[in-house]
């Protein structure tokens, strides 16, 4: 639903993207080390080990910020389904990553997913006439960014994780994202048309898209590890289309529900790995 939200914001309310990536990783990034305190933790000790300290200042900048931007910029150029499905195709880009970081060539099952993901692309974004994008290079550029970034911010953290609370890490990380995004952004300064409807859509932003939603993750990755994670988070593709198609009137003919599902079954086909 937050890209649903984010969606609604940029193009009928005129919130600009910039505003709203620093203004939902500050106040969230805030909001979660002050939960961290009072939960009793030392916000300053993940910052006593220069190996930390430097993975963190990673983590935020190229995982966090990375992967907030490049989401709402793909939502921005596309839609919220289109954007979503798109950075789905994150756990396939962790597959290889995997494959090339152990020196092997992918598994039966993982070829089946790069096959799946490839043609789930393909449908998603030429509608089947492969001549022609029926979205623009911009939105495909993003959506293969996005789904970089997501699978960035899904594996590189974990070694953080399993030596520091995911509140912590995932609260610095917004925070200092945050931070980097203001070279740019200016969120002092308030873009749009503002009434009841971009107030809840804002806050549904910044407290269920960034600050519930990004925390659940990072616990699922801390507890149970990244590829399990990205399988158990497979339904927000689909849960996105739906809200944009049934709130927004965004247009999802046969051609993308096949593209979303074929991108959906990659990450079904990859359940067997552990």
């Amino acid at each position: 639903m937050s890209g649903a939200c984010a969606q609604f914001l940029f193009q009928q309310k005129g919130i600009s993207i910039d505003w709203l990536v620093s203004t939902r990783l500050l106040f969230a990034g805030c909001l979660l080390l002050a939960y961290a305190m009072l939960q009793g933790h030392s916000i300053w000790a993940i910052w006593h080990s220069r190996s930390a300290a430097l993975q963190l200042l990673a983590f935020a900048v190229l995982g966090m910020l990375g992967v907030q931007y490049t989401y709402f910029a793909v939502i921005e150029a596309s839609n919220a389904a289109t954007g979503t499905v798109l950075q789905y195709l994150g756990p396939t880009v962790i597959v290889v990553y995997l494959a090339i970081r152990q020196r092997r060539w992918p598994s039966r099952l993982e070829l089946l997913a790069l096959v799946l993901a490839l043609v789930g692309t393909l449908l998603l974004v030429t509608h089947g006439d492969w001549g022609v994008l029926h979205i623009s290079a911009q939105a495909l550029c993003w959506g293969l960014a996005s789904a970089c970034a997501l699978a960035f911010y899904t594996v590189q953290p974990v070694r953080l994780l399993q030596q520091h609370p995911a509140t912590l890490v995932v609260g610095w990380g917004m925070w200092i994202g945050g931070l980097a995004s203001m070279a740019w952004s200016r969120p002092w300064q308030v873009p749009g048309a503002w009434d009841v409807g971009t107030w809840w859509a804002v806050m549904f932003v910044v407290l269920f898209g960034t600050l519930v939603a990004f925390q659940a993750y990072l616990l699922a990755v801390q507890r149970i590890g990244p590829q399990r994670s990205s399988l158990l988070a497979c339904a927000e593709p689909l849960s996105a289309a739906l809200v944009a198609v049934a709130w927004l009137q965004v247009p999802f003919g046969l051609m993308d529900v096949l593209g979303s599902v074929c991108i959906v079954l990659t990450i079904v086909v990859l359940t067997p790995m552990k």
